[in-house]
């Protein structure tokens, strides 16, 4: 067992940041002892200890189980799984709430895997420890429940979904009811007693958080028959007050009241989005106490999130036809414009307060297509879903408040606000649908945008004495309505936009950064790739990411600070994408920049977004302007990122292989492998650099590269070979095992490679035989193909062949046959349709040992390399977009986009499935001359009749 006190020190040392990357290591070496994981639930669960230590020993855990709990097969990785699930219950309940949060994250990846199957016991145990009395014990019991239960919210609805659903509710639903009106009766009864009603409403709390959670993918049975009762109390209080749970002179903290309140608010969404038909008869009196509630409810902060959700509610009623019509007259929409949209879009004191005290969180909050819940954003987003059902009536009602607010400004430029509010409104009327990050894609016929642009916003972009949230306005215009101007326009805008850069204002410089990027993110519509390319922007490209670095080095007082503002760093990169080659003569200042910044931000990472466009920035960089300067780069590059790796900077790890792999992958042919790769080569073939799972598609690259490089450079063949039976026996890596295994069958002569042949193919047969995926049958598929085209036929077959005579035609003929029409990417059903076509011209194919499976090959050949085959996925290959950023530090691999690999084609003069075809043609045509042009009639004499009009396509 793990000694407590060692842990407990261990922790302790990890919260100090000198100590911390030492005592890590120390925290990982313990987790090989058995019953490491107990002892840190038991130094969360000793109140001997610092809350601090208890709070590093909760998110260790929590983060000790998200990497160790089981693996790819769902099989347990610690012998103490059975204890863990044992201890872990009573353990939170008993916990104070910052820990029961993390140890709340722990028990929901547990119920992830082993729930219902292999914790059958859950739901009862949770269930036997609720109270009729013990609201304590109840909050710690319905943390849990909530915990696991909210894990079904974003899942996509199945069978095995439904029926942990059903399960969950034949045990809970029932108990949760009663408890329920439990807690409702004890509020009933302690109106004046403000401690108890603090316990009541935490319970109440979490009730209707599970109400959402049991409800949340289709309604049940049990709360259809008990809606009236369920909802009678759901309504009581939405409507609630009472004056010991609220405090009027608190501005920010949010208080109990609020947070049911808003809970409320999203479950009655909820009923009304997915189950109106149910709902419908209850609809009425939830509109008319949100509107009071609406209304009522005051412009603090802490009320912000519940206005937000209640509007969304208000939002899903507009979609309603039968409820819609209740708004559709200027009577309503005045109400609802002077009441609500115009109450929560006008800036607030504590609005200006964050634009200057916390600048990155005000954009964030503001910026489109952000999922924040501001006031703005839900207004916002009502106020469209009105003007979709009363396009007319809404437009011109509105129209006349933004006049008003518009000639008030004129009169008075004092009256900032009135203007903001004017151009908040005229945005959300022109923008038909909803607004996204790829910006309006259509607008309002009824309203002129360019027009708008011209009369209110440009003045605003050059005038230096207005308000800086009218300047950001102005500029957040031309982000919004970017695709309805011309590309005249917006090239006649950059000029100002990176004037704006020069302000002090870090929201100013920070939107025109952002537009900057928006704007050269635009697709063209005419012809793939982007609408802005090298030619229009060189003339100010130095200067523009001059501003840029010097805007990202103004806050390098600390590493924090200098990673704050990822916008910046990513239209740095968007702009060395657009610029390409352009920034040749100065490519190699511009690393050793961003090397600098990468070695600032080393010590303590805190932003991921920052810190993947500063390496996506430089794989850029690299990829553009590297033939005339790949000596340099390397030389800059690998220096600086060896010093990474010996900091064991672990979030950077896959971002250098990934540079490190592309680096060698460009490299001119003529160059030898440098020094610097090659004493990389034992580190990578070592175990503990495979041990977290966002190192090993990175790993993989580099590893293939260098053995492309210089096979050569790998003393034991073994330890290499090692690394490939390793991915080879896991379904997430199989993809990686493939291409170093191709790497090694390119790269390495044959006499190297036939002493391990038939032990690589034993493995691959393994794999086949148990454990074997559609994924993996398309790679041997691809792999055997790949083996015809570089070496030959009779090498591919042998390859088999030399584990067991004939086992070839039976994994043929048993699996990848029948797979050949399911591969579904046009390179790799190019290469099967030419790797195959190579085997039917084999002897052992045509009139050997394998001669039973020629006919039902070229049937399968035939069908896969049909016309409508090809069409179907150039369909499906061309409807791929651009990456999702990265969000967060973690186990997940972040693939830098700009140095992606490409796919190995060993066809590369057959650019597409018809050249193929062409190759399966000309084979049977052989086949057809040996045969005395007797082996076509034969052919046609076997083939079904889709065979039959396959092979009269290919003019037979």
């Amino acid at each position: 067992m793990a000694d407590l006190e060692k842990v407990s020190y261990l922790l302790d040392l990890s919260l100090n940041p000198a100590s911390s990357k030492q005592a890590e290591q120390e925290l990982r070496s313990q987790e090989l002892i058995q019953g490491f994981p107990l002892t840190l639930l038991h130094v969360v669960a000793s109140s001997n200890l610092k809350i601090s230590t208890r709070l590093a020993g909760a998110l260790f855990f929590k983060n000790y189980i998200k990497r160790k709990w089981i693996d790819e097969d769902g099989n347990h990785l610690t012998q103490d799984a059975d204890l863990i699930k044992q201890e872990i219950i009573p353990l939170m309940i008993s916990l104070p709430n910052n820990l029961q949060i993390q140890i709340g994250e722990a028990i929901a990846v547990i119920a992830d895997s082993d729930f219902p199957e292999k914790w059958p016991t859950l739901v009862d145990d949770l269930v036997a420890k609720l109270s009729k009395d013990d609201m304590i014990t109840n909050k710690g019991v319905l943390t849990v429940a909530h915990s696991i239960f909210k894990r079904w919210r974003p899942l996509f609805r199945s069978d095995e979904l439904f029926l942990e659903i059903k399960l969950v509710l034949d045990k809970f639903a029932v108990p949760f009811l009663n408890l329920l009106k439990q807690v409702d009766q004890q509020i009933d009864a302690s109106t004046n007693d403000q401690a108890q009603l603090n316990i009541l409403f935490d319970v109440l709390l979490l009730l209707i958080k599970i109400y959402y959670d049991l409800n949340c993918q289709d309604i049940p049975e049990f709360f259809e028959d008990n809606l009236n009762e369920g909802m009678s109390i759901i309504h009581k209080y939405l409507v609630y007050e009472n004056p010991l749970l609220k405090d009027e002179t608190e501005e920010t903290e949010i208080d109990l009241i609020s947070k049911v309140k808003t809970s409320i608010s999203e479950l009655i969404q909820l009923y009304t989005s997915r189950y109106e038909d149910i709902f419908d008869p209850l609809i009425t009196q939830f509109i008319q106490s949100t509107w009071n509630l609406l209304t009522t409810t005051g412009l603090q902060q802490k009320y912000d999130i519940l206005v937000s959700k209640l509007l969304s509610f208000l939002t899903s009623v507009v979609k309603l036809p039968k409820h819609s019509d209740v708004f559709n007259n200027e009577i309503a929409i005045k109400e609802i414009s002077e009441k609500i949209i115009i109450p929560n879009l006008t800036v607030r004191e504590s609005d200006e307060e964050l634009f200057e005290d916390d600048p990155i969180e005000y954009i964030r909050r503001d910026l489109e297509g952000s999922d924040s819940d501001t006031r703005r954003r839900s207004s916002i987003d009502f106020l469209r879903e009105l003007k979709s059902k009363s396009e007319n009536l809404v437009t011109q009602t509105i129209l006349a408040y933004i006049e008003y607010y518009l000639q008030d400004f004129v009169k008075n430029p004092q009256n900032w606000k009135y203007k903001d509010l004017a151009i908040y409104l005229f945005t959300a009327l022109a923008a038909k649908g909803s607004v996204t990050s790829s910006g309006v894609t259509s607008t309002n016929l009824l309203l002129d945008v360019v027009q708008f642009f011209t009369n209110n916003i440009v003045s605003d972009l050059v005038n230096d004495n207005i308000h800086p949230i009218l300047k950001v306005d102005a500029i957040k215009y031309i982000f919004t309505f970017r695709n309805q101007l011309t590309k005249g326009q917006l090239l006649e805008s950059f000029p100002i936009l990176v004037k704006h850069l020069e302000s002090t204002e870090f929201v100013e410089y920070t939107y025109a950064s952002i537009t900057i990027e928006r704007i050269l993110s635009i697709k063209d519509s005419n012809k793939s790739g982007f609408l802005f390319q090298k030619t229009d922007i060189s003339s100010f490209v130095q200067e523009l990411l001059s501003k840029l670095f010097t805007l990202i080095l103004k806050e390098a007082n600390s590493p924090e600070k200098l990673a704050e503002n990822e916008f910046l760093m990513k239209t740095v990169m968007r702009v060395l994408i657009i610029a390409e080659d352009s920034v040749g003569p100065y490519s190699v200042t511009l690393v050793e920049q961003l090397l600098n910044i990468i070695n600032d931000i080393a010590k303590n990472p805190s932003n991921p977004r920052f810190s993947h466009f500063t390496f996506e920035s430089i794989a850029v960089i690299v990829k553009f302007n590297n033939n005339s300067n790949w000596d340099k780069f390397t030389e800059i590059i690998v220096s600086s990122f060896l010093n990474l790796l010996g900091a064991d900077v672990q979030e950077f790890v896959p971002y250098v292989f990934q540079i490190f792999a592309f680096l060698l992958e460009s490299s001119p042919s003529a160059t030898s492998l440098p020094d610097s790769f090659k004493q990389l080569v034992q580190p990578l073939l070592s175990p503990s650099v495979w041990e977290y799972k966002g190192n090993i598609p990175a790993v993989s690259r580099l590893l293939r590269a260098i053995v492309i490089k210089d096979f050569n450079s790998f003393e034991q063949t073994e330890a290499l070979l090692g690394v490939f039976q390793k991915l080879v026996s896991s379904k997430a890596n199989e993809d990686y095992a493939f291409e170093l295994l191709e790497g090694i069958i390119l790269s390495a002569s044959d006499s190297k490679i036939q002493p391990y042949s038939k032990n690589i193919a034993v493995l691959l047969l393994q794999r086949l035989q148990k454990g074997r995926t559609e994924k993996y049958i398309k790679k041997v598929i691809s792999f055997i193909s790949k083996l015809t085209i570089i070496k030959n036929s009779a090498y591919a077959i042998n390859f088999f062949e030399q584990v067991q005579p004939g086992i070839f035609g039976t994994i043929f003929e048993q699996f990848l046959l029948p797979s050949l029409a399911n591969v579904n990417n046009l390179l790799e059903k190019k290469i099967a349709v030419v790797g195959f076509s190579n085997l039917i011209v084999n002897a052992e194919f045509f009139k050997g040992k394998f001669s039973n499976i020629l006919i039902p090959t070229i049937e399968a050949l035939l069908q896969t390399s049909t016309s409508e085959s090809i069409k179907a996925l150039q369909v499906e290959n061309n409807s791929n977009d651009e990456l999702e950023e990265i969000s967060s530090f973690g186990s997940n691999f972040s693939r830098l986009a700009a140095i992606s690999p490409k796919p190995f084609d060993p066809l590369p003069t057959l650019s597409n499935l018809q050249g193929g075809q062409r190759y399966l043609h000309e084979q049977i045509n052989k086949l057809n001359n040996e045969s005395n042009n007797s082996f076509v009639d034969q052919l046609k004499s076997h083939l079904s009749p889709e065979g039959l009009k396959s092979l009269s396509q290919l003019g037979f």
